[in-house]
């Protein structure tokens, strides 16, 4: 199932919400630091500002080289924490030098955090306190919610423990909440005998971010299945669901235009929030 139908209604509620800030006299400013000349960081980045435009979102980007020293970037972070134009923001991952990420990630002000990775908000997620969540896991939620696919109760299997998907995201659907209180199963790379907990899943959601790690006969007949994690091998794009799964599931996600959208309408949706909080 695709998932511009869900990022649509989630934009459609941003447009509404972004109006009465500007009623109120308040632009909501989504701000993104990106560092080096990655190709897809770029597209992505690009993509947001796009979106972040046609809805009303006041758009601020800092551009830094690929050797920019750690206290560059810090510098950069620092600058956003400061600005009351910038709502939230996001420093685009990955890093060019993946030791400087831990440190950047701490510097951001947790109420700006865009992208919910801060370790405050992991663990405001964690108690169920509220807080902005991470993006991709909380467009699964919603594509999941949108299509009236049953989670509580449910058997949900992740394949992947990252701490940008695969973590928040067996916490958020374990939690007991609306469109979750599921049953939540963490696989990984690790476990030599991943297939003999994916074919219990009735949800079976990749996040390893390796190419077709899922494939048919790790899929129940008639699962619900989601392609969270993407890899970029030159210019095309493979989910870590293998489409021949498509022959299994019985609800999937498609190669492309998947949980793309609902990602970047879950990043604007935290920038109107935190917008909100400023506000209020």
């Amino acid at each position: 199932m695709p998932g511009a139908p869900v990022a649509e209604a989630v934009l459609t509620e941003i447009d509404a919400r972004v109006e009465a800030l500007r009623g109120k006299g308040k632009t909501v400013g989504l701000g993104t630091i990106i560092v080096g000349d990655d190709a897809p960081s770029h597209s992505y980045v690009a993509k947001k500002h796009a979106t972040s435009e046609e809805h009303g979102v006041e758009s601020h980007h800092i551009e830094l080289p690929a050797d920019a020293s750690l206290q560059q970037i810090l510098e950069a972070v620092h600058r956003f924490n400061e600005d009351p134009a910038v709502d939230a923001y996001l420093v685009q991952t990955p890093l060019p030098n993946r030791d400087h990420e831990g440190a950047v990630l701490e510097a951001i002000d947790p109420d700006k955090d865009a992208d919910g990775m801060h370790p405050t908000n992991l663990g405001r997620l964690a108690y169920g306190i509220d807080c902005p969540v991470a993006c991709t896991p909380a467009g699964i939620k919603a594509m999941l919610q949108h299509y009236e696919v049953p989670v509580a109760g449910r058997h949900v299997v992740v394949v992947g423990r990252g701490p940008t998907l695969g973590r928040p995201l067996s916490i958020l659907l374990s939690m007991k909440a609306p469109g979750a209180n599921a049953a939540v199963t963490v696989v990984h790379t690790g476990v030599p005998n991943m297939a003999d907990y994916t074919r219990q899943a009735d949800i079976l959601i990749a996040a390893a971010q390796v190419p077709s790690i899922v494939v048919p006969d790790m899929v129940k007949p008639g699962a619900a299945v989601l392609s969270g994690g993407i890899t970029w091998q030159g210019k095309k794009l493979i989910p870590d669901v293998d489409e021949a799964c498509a022959d299994v599931a019985g609800w999937i996600t498609p190669r492309l235009g998947g949980i793309g959208p609902t990602t970047v309408a879950m990043l604007l949706r935290n920038a109107v929030e935190a917008a909100e909080r400023r506000v209020a």
